[in-house]
């Protein structure tokens, strides 16, 4: 049976956060994280990061953000809908495409048949466009409201359409420029992808839901059958008997897990990290902040049982009813989930703005934990660039003056 401590390793192992990198990043290493989550979604909240490159860094280090726009523009990296927007390895493309036809319970491609039914003229005038004159972005065509706000409430009608295309798949984005979406026909995208993107592929509903079942489980390292199908966003849920077939074949084992009333799954890929993991060898030793919408923590349910983390982003929740903040950055210790901190990167004058930074109750401020945490702002602060820290408030209160000492005594 895995412990629970156990079971978090083995999670963390599969998502690439068991431990610190061993070596500098290099290029390739971006597209083998996305593989290996099988996922990276997409968020364009910038107070720090946008959410993609701040997941890679919380597995690969200090890395050049432009790493994952040029795997995008080269064909190696595609996006998608699948959890929600995400960036996926251009291997798995196939597999996305041959969704169309059978995610309509998502919410995205719903909500763009019926666009395309009520403005039926307008969207294949601009998709002619496209065919006509090459890739666009949203910012190509000109406002006519005189509206300015941010936001997808306020998007253009071509911005609208654009995105329907998008969802429908006949549009794909070919690049981003300071990350926003060019968009360009799919054949011509699909056409670039390396690996090369084969048309033949036709899966089946049953296969593709097999598939993602199963690649969920893969990324998940050793979930519950209800945690599965959140990962893809797959209907109905995934139940232990549809995974009977799975284990008997062996592409799954099963495994009891302490204080779980249902069986754990793991891939069979994780074989030998689960001989590890039961037998104490697998220690998590990484210490980083994680986004938002890393696949570690977006299943609320699954963070909450797995790592004892009750978490709600808070970011569109109205200010007087904020609990931590903004945008609140859950802070991954050695197998734990230890606090969380509100932060904000000041680009121009190069600050990075810790607002406030808790424990969780029970945690208290040891020095090794510490001198962790204080590293990671650190590290995550100088890859923003911005490398002055400034500390607001922390519970307990004696923490800011623990970090403050670290970074001193750090240089």
């Amino acid at each position: 049976m895995l412990s629970l401590v156990q079971a978090r390793a083995l999670q963390l192992s599969a998502q690439g956060l068991l431990q610190p990198p061993r070596r500098r990043p290099r290029r390739d290493d971006v597209v083998a994280a996305v593989e290996r989550m099988r996922l990276l979604q997409i968020d364009t909240i910038h107070v720090v990061a946008r959410s993609p490159y701040l997941v890679l860094h919380s597995r690969l280090g200090d890395y050049p953000m432009s790493w994952l726009d040029e795997a995008l523009a080269q064909g190696r990296l595609a996006e998608c809908w699948a959890h929600e927007a995400c960036f996926v390895s251009a291997a798995d493309v196939a597999w996305h495409r041959g969704g169309h036809g059978h995610r309509t319970h998502h919410w995205a491609q719903r909500n763009a048949a019926r666009m395309h039914r009520e403005q039926r003229v307008e969207m294949d005038a601009l998709l002619e466009a496209v065919r006509a004159s090459g890739p666009v972005r949203a910012a190509d065509f000109a406002r006519r409201d005189g509206a300015s706000k941010p936001g997808w409430w306020e998007w253009k009608p071509e911005k609208r359409w654009l995105e329907a295309w998008f969802a429908l798949g006949e549009l794909m984005v070919a690049r981003r420029d300071n990350f926003q979406r060019v968009y360009d026909l799919a054949e011509n995208v699909l056409a670039r992808l390396d690996p090369p993107f084969d048309p033949a592929a036709a899966p089946s509903a049953a296969q593709l839901r097999q598939r993602f079942i199963v690649d969920g489980v893969r990324a998940l390292g050793v979930t519950r059958a209800g945690w599965i199908a959140d990962y893809f966003r797959l209907k109905p849920k995934v139940s232990d008997r549809e995974l009977a077939p799975l284990l008997a074949s062996g592409e799954l084992l099963a495994v009891p897990v302490q204080g779980w009333n249902t069986p754990g799954y793991v891939h069979r890929d994780h074989a030998e990290a689960l001989d590890k993991a039961l037998a104490g060898r697998l220690r998590a030793t990484r210490t980083a902040l994680l986004s938002p919408f890393d696949p570690l923590v977006w299943d609320r349910a699954r963070a909450l049982a797995m790592f004892d983390f009750e978490y709600t982003i808070e970011c569109y929740t109205p200010a007087p009813k904020r609990r931590y903040g903004y945008f609140v950055l859950p802070i991954l210790h050695r197998g734990r989930l230890i606090g969380r901190l509100d932060a904000k990167a000041h680009r121009s004058t190069g600050q990075f703005e810790v607002k406030a930074l808790f424990l969780e109750p029970g945690v208290l401020p040891e020095p090794p934990l510490v001198q962790a945490v204080a590293k990671a702002i650190a590290d995550t602060a100088r890859w923003h660039g911005t490398p002055e820290i400034r500390l607001g408030s922390t519970q307990p209160a004696a923490m800011a003056r623990l970090l403050r000492a670290a970074w001193r005594e750090a240089g």
